[in-house]
């Protein structure tokens, strides 16, 4: 390289966004994802045995990073391609290019594919052969589930890597760096303001790229500062701390107003909280606990939608998840309320805990399944109650010293009032 091509390839390098620039070309600069390099992954890079993979990842985890610095670990020829806009007829070029590399020069070729769910079964099924046969090692990115998206002959043939968001700390360390190491940045001397990291890391979600991206358009202002955050993020930034007092205010709020049936005042906390960021499995969890808690037997429903819409949120991700999320919110907020099954078990672990005067379990209700119960006199007088008329029969379950003890105690409302009605009548004849 002489010193004009040098000196244009330095320039071009400029010129490139602040995310390529510091794209991360060791496993020691790599940020994140520290469990699966720890574990298999991490072995199969040392050992140099690599399978043909599928990363599967939210965007900005380090799919496409990750694929590049194996590929210079293992002295691999790297070629990317994305199947949005790659055909068959470029994949036998690729091919054999990969055949005739490895046939002279004793080097394996990586063929890393972007969005490789584009690809359609045609496609998919065209590399099989090469796959199987070691021509190619493959490593696919999607930020779709692939157990839908690549066919299943293709999925028999690779491992799955699931590459997790970044944290809000693996964020910042990524900015710091930039920051420290950056050339075009450092020509800057830039006033960096740990609060506007903070900030940056928190937006991004996860997204190294996202994060970067918003560090570069910051650092045009000559300061990395929250004002300057403030031009760029407008009405964006928000006043929504997840790990601060106004995020267990939110929380706080969100479930009281659930409680207390008001749908407008508990949609508005939800959509406060998924505005700010907060983990939806978080705000999953509150409702389902709601659900069970302050609605309880007064509409049975309301715990199977909550648990389903828990599951829907984290099938589907956001922002789509906020539609299953809301529907249960505003079920719950509109369902008759009990919480008498919550304090009934909350009365029986207190007592579990410190009474004294309770018997064993009663004989006749004993197990008998193992050799030598009966010896023992164990089920001896059990009456089965679907021998009997309404399925109920007068027979004993608590044991002697705790007769008159009552834990549930079911209300007036809703679906409960029927049980209210069942439970009493048979607790009346119970002996």
């Amino acid at each position: 390289m002489n010193l004009f091509s040098a000196a244009e390839v330095a320039e071009n390098k400029k010129n490139q966004p602040l995310a390529e620039r510091m794209r991360p070309q060791t496993l020691e600069d790599f940020v994140g994802q520290e469990e699966i390099l720890r574990g298999s992954l991490g072995k199969m890079i040392s050992t140099g045995q690599l399978p043909s993979m599928i990363f599967f990842g939210a965007p900005g985890t380090g799919k496409t990073s990750l694929a590049k610095i194996i590929a210079k670990t293992q002295q691999s020829y790297f070629v990317k391609v994305n199947a949005a806009l790659s055909g068959i007829s470029e994949l036998r070029g690729i091919v054999k290019e990969a055949a005739d590399r490895r046939s002279f020069h004793r080097q394996n070729t990586i063929l890393f594919i972007d969005e490789i769910h584009r690809f359609n079964k045609s496609q998919q099924d065209f590399l099989l052969p090469y796959v199987e046969d070691g021509r190619l090692v493959l490593i696919g990115a999607t930020t779709e589930n692939p157990f839908f998206e690549v066919n299943a002959a293709l999925l028999s043939r690779v491992k799955i890597v699931r590459l997790t968001k970044l944290s809000v700390e693996d964020i910042k360390k990524i900015l710091i760096r930039a920051v420290n190491f950056d050339e075009v940045l450092a020509e800057k001397n830039l006033e960096v303001e740990d609060e506007a990291l903070e900030i940056i890391s928190d937006f991004a979600d996860g997204d190294a790229r996202i994060a970067l991206n918003l560090l570069e358009q910051t650092s045009f202002e000559n300061s990395i500062s929250v004002e300057s955050l403030k031009k760029i993020l407008g009405e964006r930034i928000r006043k929504y701390d997840k790990k601060g007092d106004n995020h267990y205010d939110t929380a706080s709020a969100f479930i009281k107003s659930m409680r207390g049936s008001d749908a407008d005042a508990a949609i508005y906390y939800l959509a406060k909280m998924i505005d700010g960021g907060e983990d939806i499995k978080f705000i999953a969890r509150r409702i389902v606990i709601c659900a069970a808690e302050d609605v309880g037997n007064a509409d049975p429903m309301a715990l199977v939608l909550a648990n389903a819409a828990a599951q829907a949120a984290q099938f589907v991700g956001l922002p789509e998840a906020r539609i299953p999320l809301a529907q249960a919110v505003t079920y719950i907020a509109g369902a008759p309320k009990s919480n008498a099954a919550y304090l009934a078990i909350d009365e029986a672990l207190a007592d579990v805990k410190n009474r004294r005067d309770a018997d064993e379990v009663p004989k006749h209700l004993r197990d008998t399944h193992y050799k030598g119960a009966k010896t023992f006199g164990n089920g001896k007088g059990y009456k089965y109650p679907h021998d009997y008329a309404e399925h109920f029969v007068k027979q004993r379950y608590l044991p002697k010293s705790m007769d008159d003890v009552r834990y549930y105690l079911p209300t007036d409302l809703g679906k409960e009032a029927e049980i209210k009605k069942y439970l009493q009548k048979n607790w009346e004849n119970r002996f």
